[in-house]
């Protein structure tokens, strides 16, 4: 039976989604075309009806993990506008930690990215780049002073983005042999990263 067009469409937006995740929670080289073929209701054998290649496949799921997130982001979901704080333990939470698979993708592809094709590194640089620019259109606190305009904003929402994915990245992994490690540095970073109110 043949596939109608908005029905192709369906299913190439269930590998994208699928890989998303399981990208996130394994790393591009710890899942394969036929386990995300699965987990998207389809069959191996018409991956490649949809990507030329795994690293194709790679490539657009870093783009779409980006969007969710900076469209997350922008839209403040569950957050008052402005207020840093509240993002940073919402980042910093032992849930962000623990959940890779619908986290955050600076940090859960940074390790693996260097090792990619180059077309999921540009996805990857293009996602950083505009994290950083909804950073600074969502909380007013990391505007800069006046002295330099948008290049020390820049600074700012990259030092803070740096500090968050690090931070992240460090917990995970202490986490499974050292817990106490691993929260202590999650509330650590919470506290240096809002302290003297950078809500405001």
């Amino acid at each position: 039976m043949k596939v109608t067009r908005e029905q192709a469409a369906a299913n190439r937006a269930a590998i994208v989604k699928a890989a998303a995740r399981l990208f996130r929670e394994r790393g591009f080289d710890g899942v394969g075309v036929a386990e995300i073929m699965k987990a998207a209701g389809l069959t191996h054998g018409g991956f490649y009806g949809h990507f030329a290649s795994k690293d194709a496949l790679a490539a657009e799921a870093c783009g779409v993990a980006f969007k969710d997130t900076v469209d997350r982001l922008a839209g403040g979901r569950g957050l008052a506008k402005g207020d840093l704080a509240q993002y940073v333990d919402g980042y910093l939470s032992e849930t962000h930690r623990d959940r890779r698979d619908i986290g955050c993708p600076i940090a859960a592809f940074a390790s693996d990215i260097p090792r990619q094709d180059t077309g999921i590194q540009a996805e990857y640089a293009q996602g950083i780049d505009h994290f950083a620019d909804t950073l600074i259109g969502r909380f007013p606190s990391l505007a800069g002073d006046g002295g330099d305009g948008r290049a020390s904003d820049r600074g700012k929402a990259l030092l803070m983005m740096s500090a968050l994915v690090g931070g992240l990245a460090l917990a995970r992994a202490a986490a499974a042999t050292d817990p106490e490690l691993s929260t202590e540095i999650l509330s650590s970073l919470k506290a240096e990263l809002t302290r003297g109110d950078t809500a405001g």
